[in-house]
């Protein structure tokens, strides 16, 4: 018995290592100077300019207009991931919520034709999409970032699923305390649901964080970049013999990485427990 938990912790460790080894090989890096990572590659050793280059990256105004930093494109990436979390989170409930209680002749249909969005990705739609915001001149705005994707059959797949496990006795309990629907849905479920809007939230979070393709399209206004994006354009900038900025770009990278860690770190035992509970 011994032996088998020695052997696994081994095999967690080793995972464990496997998946540290680039973050780190990422933030040692970005401590050396543009020319030396040019020169030499990826580093495992320290460089030196931590402190130089961080703060470069966070306050120094660059870009094409000289006015966007990398704390704004922080903020950005941060008002995206969470615009979508939170949104995509009211929308499911709703339409779970909905599907789940109110005894409609097609709820089942209409819970299989929200499913079956998940076979039209962005890409499919992006077009459609764009030329809607285009024509109500939402292009560089957080809303013409944010709304067009808030719509999630995941979301709305699994909190009917977890509403569905709810007694039905709470139903009826609320029904002879004299509980509407509204008061049922925002005193009885909300609170119920916790587990699974920390789930979610942390799913949703990440999926908004990383977006690439639909910001790069909507915003053309450096005011409205991501992370993403900045790192990108940082390694677009080979003029000549100019020497991309490297190390700015490991740093951007690094930044990109914590806020994701952070949430799934906090909220890690809800969101296994989100995932896994089913009798409620």
């Amino acid at each position: 018995m011994q032996k088998n938990k020695l052997s696994d912790h081994l095999v967690l460790i080793l995972g464990s290592l496997f998946l540290m080894v680039p973050v780190v090989v990422a933030f040692m890096t970005s401590t050396h100077a543009a020319a030396d990572i040019h020169s030499n590659g990826l580093s495992l050793t320290w460089g030196g300019n931590f402190a130089e280059t961080y703060e470069k990256v966070l306050t120094r105004e660059g870009g094409f207009t000289g006015q966007v930093t990398g704390s704004r494109m922080v903020m950005n990436s941060f008002i995206l991931g969470i615009g979508f979390a939170l949104g995509k989170i009211v929308l499911s409930m709703l339409a779970a919520y909905a599907i789940v209680y109110f005894r409609m002749r097609f709820a089942t249909l209409a819970f299989w034709v929200i499913f079956t969005t998940l076979l039209l990705p962005l890409e499919v739609r992006i077009m459609p999409s764009y030329q809607v915001m285009s024509d109500l001149s939402l292009l560089n705005t957080y809303t013409g970032l944010i709304v067009p994707l808030l719509a999630s059959a995941t979301g709305t797949f699994y909190f009917r699923q977890f509403f569905k496990s709810v007694p039905d006795e709470l139903l009826e309990a609320a029904r002879i305390d004299g509980a509407g629907p509204i008061k049922f849905f925002i005193d009885v479920l909300v609170p119920l649901s916790r587990t699974m809007i920390a789930a979610i939230f942390i799913i949703m979070f990440v999926y908004g964080w990383n977006q690439y393709l639909w910001p790069m399209l909507m915003t053309t206004d450096e005011r409205f970049f991501t992370l993403m994006r900045g790192i990108k354009q940082i390694l677009q900038v080979w003029i000549g013999s100019q020497i991309p900025d490297y190390n700015e770009a490991f740093a951007l990278a690094v930044l990109a990485m914590l806020p994701p860690v952070v949430i799934v770190v906090i909220f890690q035992s809800w969101f296994i427990k989100g995932l896994t509970e089913s009798d409620k």
